[in-house]
């Protein structure tokens, strides 16, 4: 099967932090043709149109290359204030800055988790908005939100439930099905 290059973009900087979690278990369990870069946006500054318009930072040129490069992206992301983590929306909003919008006609997962009860539901109804405003490609179904993420992990951070173990196969699955 023809390998499928996925873009891995984690919203939350914090390295032990849930989502971080979750998107190190997705990688395991993704189908093998699925080959996953992780992108880095802790280095982004905040966008800011002067700095755009002295050039792009290095920072952002070498996210916009990965994503360009890709076939397909999964978001994977916090709730924050019941929307969009500002690191995450930062990277969006420095990609959707380039002449060639990285993510046009781009296929789109999207996974979070929170302790809370909703499990990034709100966050991800708002990416997907900010998403479809370029052109991406955001998968329906399966959706994941993972709610009391806090216990949803054991002690060496893999996902304690194998129907959501099942759910992120799925997922993955679906997201190489929209790519072809």
């Amino acid at each position: 099967m023809e390998s499928i290059s996925v873009l891995a973009i984690c919203g939350s900087l914090r390295r032990d932090s849930l989502n971080r979690q979750l998107m190190l278990n997705a990688l395991d369990l993704a189908p093998d043709h699925l080959e996953f870069r992780v992108a880095e946006i802790s280095g982004l500054p905040l966008y800011n149109a002067d700095i755009e318009s002295v050039g792009f930072p290095d920072a952002a040129t070498n996210l916009h290359q990965q994503l360009c490069a890709s076939d397909a992206v999964l978001i994977i992301t916090p709730e924050y204030n019941y929307s969009i983590p500002a690191p995450l929306k930062n990277a969006i909003d420095w990609l959707s800055r380039f002449n060639q919008q990285g993510f046009n006609n781009k296929p789109v997962a999207i996974m979070g988790a929170s302790p809370g009860r909703l499990g990034t539901a709100r966050c991800q109804y708002h990416l997907r908005q900010v998403l479809v405003c370029l052109n991406a490609w955001v998968l329906n179904r399966p959706e994941i939100m993972i709610s009391g993420a806090h216990l949803a992990f054991d002690e060496q951070g893999k996902l304690k439930e194998r129907a959501t173990q099942d759910r992120i196969r799925e997922q993955l699955i679906a997201l190489a099905a929209m790519v072809h």
